[in-house]
């Protein structure tokens, strides 16, 4: 490791009942490894479902997988050159299970996530709420236009690179009718990518607010109708079952927000054969996704405002509160380090 690089960084935590802002030693780079002072990170709902106690995760752990940070150090053949400012993916395959060699290493069986390993394991500086963070050897590491904003940049590491993906099976987008479900992150998100590529979009959520704020990101509020394309982050069954019920032949559902148990959903095998429908699911991310995030961020990033969804950073002291408190009027809050 560089000589001028810190020995001793802190960390948030997550102990199961709160937050502990304690002192990490850093450990010697090994090959490929890099480390990263993070900048700013964006607090994915996910987190919020941890601390609420409505998803499961290693305790204790440092939780944080979106955000952007300063390469201070890399081992033997890391992807990075220090000085980049990067984002990183959050998941790490090995590279070498059947579902790694089959392009799927998301699902590797062999998986470790940034912001989801115990803090008490082998890997303690896995996630974005300290100052630093190592990322291991394997993992998607993405160098940040100069003019894209941190707040803009953090959120491509989950939210911009999810929808990447989840928007794949869909294909070519130019003149379809899309249906958004959900208009958090990830939806408004959606909804400006799908307009970004000629589609019509329409877009749904029980918060008539967070519909409003997508009209600013190419998506206008639903009033029902046949669609092409319906692509699903609510996680909510009535919306999966109404998306799919709205189909026209050959349409597309995708997926991608029923990430905890819920109700299953009545499907009609006929109406899928008749129709020609495809029904996918997508979970996380490739890496190709992540560069795409990069890519339609830096691209778009004077077509719509995204910097304005994002609160402005509290200090890191206080990540406990941005873990336990939605900031008023916006869709992620931010901790910087």
């Amino acid at each position: 490791m560089d000589p001028l690089s810190p020995r001793v960084t802190r960390a948030a935590v997550w102990t199961g009942t709160g937050v502990d802002i304690r002192s990490v030693a850093i450990p010697e780079l090994r090959e490929g490894e890099t480390l990263v002072r993070v900048r700013l990170a964006t607090v994915c709902g996910s987190d919020l479902h941890t601390v609420r106690g409505r998803r499961t995760a290693p305790c204790p752990s440092v939780l944080g997988h979106e955000a952007v940070g300063d390469v201070l150090a890399a081992g033997p053949h890391a992807p990075v050159a220090v000085g980049q400012r990067v984002v990183w993916s959050v998941t790490v395959g090995c590279g070498d299970c059947p579902r790694c060699r089959s392009g799927r290493t998301a699902k590797c069986l062999s998986v470790r996530k940034i912001g989801h390993e115990p803090f008490d394991g082998d890997w303690p500086l896995s996630g974005a709420y300290a100052e630093h963070v190592v990322l291991p050897a394997g993992g998607c590491v993405v160098a940040v236009p100069a003019g894209l904003p941190d707040a803009v940049a953090a959120p491509a590491a989950c939210a911009t690179a999810t929808v990447m993906a989840a928007l794949e099976p869909a294909g070519d987008l130019a003149g379809r009718r899309v249906l958004v479900c959900g208009a958090g992150m990830l939806g408004v998100t959606a909804a400006a990518a799908c307009a970004d590529a000629g589609a019509a979009v329409s877009i749904t959520d029980v918060d008539a607010r967070r519909v409003e704020l997508a009209r600013c990101f190419g998506g206008a509020p639903d009033h029902g109708g046949p669609v092409d394309v319906a692509v699903d982050f609510s996680g909510s069954s009535a919306a999966v079952g109404d998306a799919l019920a709205r189909l026209d032949v050959g349409g597309i559902l995708v997926l991608a927000g029923s990430v905890m148990p819920s109700p299953p959903v009545p499907v009609d095998p006929e109406t899928v054969v008749r129709r020609w429908l495809t029904v996918t699911g997508v979970h996380n991310y490739e890496p190709r996704h992540l560069h795409a995030a990069i890519d339609f961020l830096n691209r778009t990033r004077h077509t719509y405002p995204w910097a304005s969804v994002v609160a402005d950073p509290i200090p890191f002291d206080a990540v406990a509160d941005a873990l336990t408190s939605a900031p008023a009027g916006k869709l992620r809050a931010s901790v910087a380090p």
